[in-house]
């Protein structure tokens, strides 16, 4: 399961913070800088530090160590999340943890990084965020309702404050590190983004590794064949109770270590951040110039519906949510039905990490691929290559024996998502000039009420209508992008004209 994509959305709370409507804290001994920090400032008459040109590496020392947290972070908590639809598939316990996990999200992006920022700081919202996706990976020792519905609410409320702390730490930063080098901190915001993301996605691949490496120890299971019955598109819940050996939850002790190994990353990554990243208070973020009120969650909720009274923001809306829901069946549906039912659990990490891989490689190609095609060909493309691969999964009835047909699946949805995310997030900026605030907000909510749909129904509907609904989301929601894009060019035209 990968996390939505909070950090692009969380940007344009990010550049409000990092104007300084939103403090790091709120008194002048708070925000002095630290006295080790006096050899490398110095103030000027106007009270205004100014930093040494050396400070630039310790800048880059930050946006670095960051990341590195945020990976280790998020290698335990991908890697259990693409677990839960078969590991604890019993009564559709995993899927129902994680839309927990997305319900909480939308109100965690709504009132939360405001409050939590201001009253911690960027790097403690960070640290404290981590913590509170560990009771998540401590249920999976005893997994049952009673602990994995509240761990999930933790979550989600933990994903807002993190990602926007996390960007508006990166904002922040480049605007001091814009001030040392005359580069534009617009640049160098994309650049830092860059940075963090090379980073960051590793962790799909090591998540992975970690849970097929000891699933596969020890014993080797020994596979069913005759599988094609009762998986793929005649894959239902419940299947695993037929004979099917390959849907065996793995032994308790293999779990355990699993997760033991995930509870290690994260704590390790709170201490990372605790200890390598230096708080935004060396940097005077306290007495910069703003408002020093952040914008409220009801205000923000109340620009987000109003926005829903444009025709553009309607048109999109079909496409945001089939992002969800694709995003979804991969990490759940395609990974149950599949690769767990015709493979085996302990081979779903291996295919994982491909799609992380070709994921991570076509979010970072699309954009120098638009610069010389355009949008709307890139997007395209996309379009034909997944509905291509969900008229493949319709006819294919998967058995141990199609190996490579399982990494060249995910690794092809790789790269259609890397596309869909890159594009169309960056496309509802773009309409939207100076709302992008609401904007994005739009962007988080519909993708996560796509995610917390597919999570839903996934334990009532069978593979093949779960398919059936992409195709039909992917459609409609490409129709309406293409007529945004129409609409979009004549006004242009008529502009031009003019």
């Amino acid at each position: 399961m990968t996390e939505p994509n909070e950090s692009n959305t969380a940007l344009e709370m990010a550049a409000k913070i990092s104007k300084g409507d939103i403090h790091e804290s709120t008194t002048k001994q708070e925000n002095a800088p630290n006295p080790e920090n006096v050899k490398e400032v110095e103030a000027g008459k106007s009270g205004k530090i100014h930093f040494k040109p050396s400070e630039k590496w310790r800048i880059m020392k930050n946006i670095v160590v960051i990341s590195l947290a945020f990976m280790v972070h998020f290698t335990a908590f991908q890697g259990a999340g693409n677990l839960q639809s078969s590991v604890n598939a019993a009564e559709g316990l995993g899927t129902a943890s994680l839309a927990t996990i997305y319900f909480a999200l939308i109100l965690s992006n709504v009132f939360l990084p405001v409050v939590v920022i201001r009253k911690f700081g960027c790097k403690w919202a960070v640290a404290i965020s981590f913590i509170a996706y560990m009771p998540y990976i401590g249920a999976q020792f005893y997994p049952a309702f009673y602990t994995m519905i509240p761990a999930g609410l933790l979550v989600g409320f933990g994903g807002g404050p993190l990602w926007c702390g996390k960007c508006t730490y990166l904002s922040v930063v480049s605007e001091i590190y814009s001030e040392l080098t005359n580069v534009p901190a617009e640049t160098l915001v994309v650049r830092f983004f860059g940075i963090f993301f090379m980073i960051f996605q590793f962790a799909q691949v090591w998540g992975n590794l970690i849970s097929s490496t000891v699933f596969s120890s020890g014993e080797s299971p020994v596979l069913s064949t005759n599988v094609s019955e009762i998986c793929g598109t005649n894959f239902c819940p419940g299947n695993e109770a037929q004979e099917n050996s390959n849907m065996e939850r793995p032994p308790d002790y293999q779990i355990y270590l699993v997760a033991g190994i995930y509870l290690a990353c994260m704590v390790s990554a709170c201490i990372i951040v605790a200890l390598g990243v230096d708080s935004l208070k060396r940097y005077n973020e306290g007495v910069r110039e703003g408002s020093g009120t952040g914008m409220s969650g009801f205000r923000l909720l109340a620009i987000t519906l109003q926005l829903l009274k444009e025709r553009n923001q309607l048109l999109i809306l079909p496409i945001t949510i089939f992002l969800g829901v694709e995003q979804a069946f991969v990490g759940a549906d395609y990974t149950a039905a599949y690769v767990a039912c015709a493979w085996g659990i302990s081979n779903i990490g291996y295919v994982m990490i491909c799609y992380g891989i070709t994921n991570s490689i076509s979010a970072i190609a699309t954009g120098s691929i638009v610069k010389l095609t355009g949008r709307v060909p890139v997007v395209c493309c996309a379009f034909l290559l997944h509905l291509g691969i969900l008229i493949g999964l319709l006819t294919w009835a998967p058995t141990p024996d199609d190996k490579i047909l399982f990494f060249v699946v995910t690794g092809l949805w790789g790269i259609c998502d890397g596309v869909w995310l890159v594009q169309i997030n960056a496309y509802c900026g773009i309409l939207f000039p100076s709302r992008e605030e609401a904007a994005y907000s739009n962007f988080r909510l519909w993708e996560s009420l796509g995610f917390i749909i597919a999570y839903a129904y996934s334990m009532y509907l069978c593979a093949q209508p779960k398919i059936y609904i992409l195709i039909a989301l992917l459609i409609i929601g490409m129709a309406g992008y293409l007529v945004v894009e129409w609409q979009e060019r004549k006004k242009l035209r008529k502009k031009a004209d003019q």
